[in-house]
């Protein structure tokens, strides 16, 4: 299980566009790397469109948003159109990052059990290490409390 000060797992996945992502072209930058389960669901289209409202505030800060999902880049282009998120979306269609992340979890509903993503923010620091880790986020308000931490220097405690 990754924790606070660890160097965070690289990866190049595609994004809603198709081009890929790289984590190392985030380098000298925060990244506020968020997973999240499905697109156009309740509480991941809240969460996406109260990042995407602050995302010019996160760049202001230095830190780039990059949301996470098992999702392809076509889901994830209508996903962004349909509700007018202005985010990087890449997709972990072969789930290892969020694999890495260890936010591929077993979950359970209505007395069933099965794998899918917690979801979760981790703050990268400008140098690749995790700063700080939220787990099972609540949507709501989610995207001010990560900006806070950013402005406030206080990242983490373990940060190095």
């Amino acid at each position: 299980m990754l924790q606070e000060g660890d160097v965070a797992p690289g990866f190049v996945l595609p994004t809603d566009g198709g081009a890929p992502l790289d984590l190392e072209s985030f380098r000298g930058r925060s990244v506020v790397l968020y997973f999240y389960p499905r697109d156009d669901t309740p509480g991941c289209t809240l969460e996406a469109q109260e990042f995407a409202a602050l995302v010019k505030e996160f760049a202001r800060a230095g830190a780039a948003v990059i949301g996470v999902s098992p999702d392809s880049p076509a889901c994830h282009a209508r996903f962004k159109a349909k509700h007018g998120i202005d985010l990087h979306l890449a997709s972990d269609g072969e789930k290892t990052v969020v694999a890495a992340y260890g936010v591929w979890v077993e979950k359970s509903m209505y007395g069933r059990t099965y794998m899918g993503v917690e979801r979760a923010t981790f703050l990268i620091d400008p140098d690749g290490r995790i700063a700080r880790i939220w787990r099972k986020v609540k949507p709501k308000g989610h995207a001010a409390e990560v900006l806070a931490a950013i402005k406030c220097g206080k990242p983490g405690k373990n940060a190095r």
